[in-house]
């Protein structure tokens, strides 16, 4: 579809899922401005976008460097309550011909009743926070276009990555234990199916709905249709980096969430369950979308990244000690 040219406002804009977007927009002939910190040096942005400078969760600020602004697409990605949806709602009422939320698919029905999940599936997430505010801020979007015909569009993207981004529970972490010939864990038993969407197939999706009248009012998934299990990533990720044989210790998922909290509401309530997705929802109106890249492959340009850039090889001293301490457990078992 030849749309003419939009203004469009990103809110975030340098993060994984947003910068391939915001490049992707500026390729089409869209003017994008950017709202962020202006901290991020991992991305760059396109010469052409205009950068502004101010903390999303900051009202005020955002209040301030957005005064007198209109645009035709405002793609929020750094709300996570319903309150700073509130805010959104407050703010561009008038001001946008389309507000696009970003959700997330951890908000669906955990464990889902059925595969594939679809934008009919229920929303329900007992076990992470996260999730039930992404759930709130969706609820509060739905009302405010029901009865006042907000603009609305909501995407619920799932586990997108770029590059930097490794896919698994320790990141760089489990990286150097399989280099050091040192096992790694992966929870329950890694047959599980786990949904991987790169994020530049995530952004023909994204792109392709900014402006789009049929989107308004409307939910979309947006990921691939790469689907392995959680074996295969961390055997990829270990062929990737030198390790074609990584060992592979399986511990219970509810264990790793008691030896791990600050991981556990994410596996519980997420990455736990097989996630199969159909989007047919999306590719109606972009036709274009079309996911073709798969982890097997992108792992390489990841360990390639991080071995170009040895600062961001950050080995976790106490998720490691913590590692060792779940094989440890699993093998006594």
């Amino acid at each position: 579809m030849t749309r003419n040219p939009l203004d469009i406002l990103f809110i975030g804009g340098s993060g994984v899922i947003s910068a391939p977007s915001v490049t992707r927009a500026v390729a089409q002939g869209h003017r994008v401005t950017v709202l962020n910190r202006g901290r991020s040096t991992t991305r760059e942005l396109p010469d052409a976008v205009e950068q502004l400078t101010a903390d999303a969760a900051d009202a005020g600020a955002v209040d301030a460097v957005l005064s007198g602004r209109d645009f035709d697409v405002v793609a929020q990605f750094r709300a996570f309550s319903p309150e700073h949806v509130a805010r959104d709602v407050a703010r561009f009422t008038g001001r946008t011909g389309q507000y696009v939320f970003i959700s997330s698919a951890s908000a669906y029905q955990t464990p889902p009743s059925r595969l594939p999940v679809t934008e009919s599936t229920p929303l329900r997430n007992p076990f992470w926070q996260y999730s039930r505010d992404k759930i709130a801020g969706e609820d509060l979007l739905v009302r405010a276009h029901r009865e006042d015909a907000f603009p609305a569009t909501i995407v619920r993207p799932s586990h997108t990555y770029d590059r930097t981004l490794l896919p698994t529970a320790g990141g760089w972490t489990d990286v150097a234990r399989m280099r050091a010939g040192r096992p790694v864990v992966v929870h329950g038993d890694g047959t599980s199916l786990w949904t991987l969407t790169h994020s530049e197939d995530f952004a023909v999706g994204f792109v392709g709905l900014l402006g789009h009248p049929h989107a308004v009012g409307d939910t979309f998934q947006i990921m691939g249709t790469h689907a392995p299990t959680w074996d295969q990533v961390y055997t990829w990720l270990g062929a990737a980096a030198g390790v074609p044989d990584p060992e592979i210790v399986h511990v219970p998922s509810d264990t790793i969430a008691r030896v791990l909290p600050d991981v556990g509401d994410g596996l519980l309530g997420d990455k736990a369950h097989s996630m199969v997705f159909d989007c047919a929802k999306v590719r109606a109106l972009v036709p274009e979308f079309a996911p073709t890249i798969t982890y097997d492959d992108a792992a390489h340009e990841q360990i390639a990244w991080y071995d170009a850039n040895p600062a961001a090889q950050q080995v976790d001293p106490g998720l490691d000690a913590a590692f060792d301490r779940l094989v440890e457990h699993a093998r006594a078992l």
